[in-house]
């Protein structure tokens, strides 16, 4: 939340399948989603900017910036999102790769609960 509210978080990343598996809607430009603490309180709106999906192996430099976790940078991205994502699949008995699709999100930041600073 601390990162998004301070601007240095403006993208974010999931697994396609995910959503798939879900029955979820893909994000989509002029979305809307509210962003909670750990403990569930609202403390900001981010509305969607952006929306492209690619594998794994294609998500640049740029687009880890934007995530603004870690270092930044693209290898920093890779191996925590590789973690993650392989968390995440082996709850539903898959293994992770280089060309799994992930949806890449990228947001501004519409409304701030100023009691969330």
């Amino acid at each position: 939340v601390g990162l998004v509210i301070s601007g240095l978080k403006t993208a974010t990343s999931s697994l396609y399948n995910l959503y798939q598996r879900e029955s979820e809607k893909i994000p989509q430009v002029g979305d809307f989603s509210v962003v909670t603490d750990w403990s569930g309180n609202a403390c900001c709106i981010i509305e969607t900017t952006r929306v492209e999906i690619k594998p794994f192996n294609e998500v640049d430099e740029s687009f880890a910036y934007l995530e603004g976790e870690g270092d930044r940078t693209l290898r920093f991205w890779r191996d925590s999102h590789w973690q993650f994502f392989s968390q995440e699949l082996a709850e539903i008995g898959q293994k992770p790769s280089e060309s799994m699709l992930i949806v890449c999100e990228m947001f501004e930041v519409a409304y701030t609960n100023n009691k969330a600073n």
